[in-house]
């Protein structure tokens, strides 16, 4: 691992497996967020890398030992929940627009 880890054997092995794999999920969903055919996809795929990083933070702090990486978490998780209803209310707007004409 590119960190130096406290965790050892096979609990060591499974954070790592567990990196591998959460950062294919963010590669997935940085895709669909580029592709992403409608609005709503991107919203949800934005939705679904900010979760994805969150996870990883809990991780990156479970490799490494340092609480910071939980509050900078928790800060994500916070901001992201608030984006994704402003996200919401914004496309519910803008599919309304195009209802009423």
């Amino acid at each position: 691992m590119i960190i130096e880890s406290i965790a050892t054997g096979f609990y060591g092995l499974a954070l790592q497996v567990t990196a591998l794999f959460l950062i294919i999920a963010l590669l997935a969903a940085g895709y669909r967020l580029l592709v992403g055919p409608t609005l709503a996809d991107r919203i949800i795929s934005l939705d679904m890398v900010s979760m994805l990083l969150v996870v990883f933070l809990v991780i990156v702090k479970l490799v490494t030992g340092q609480n910071a990486y939980i509050y900078v978490a928790i800060g994500l998780a916070l901001i992201s929940f608030l984006a994704t209803v402003a996200f919401a209310h914004f496309l519910e707007r803008s599919q309304g627009d195009k209802l009423d004409d």
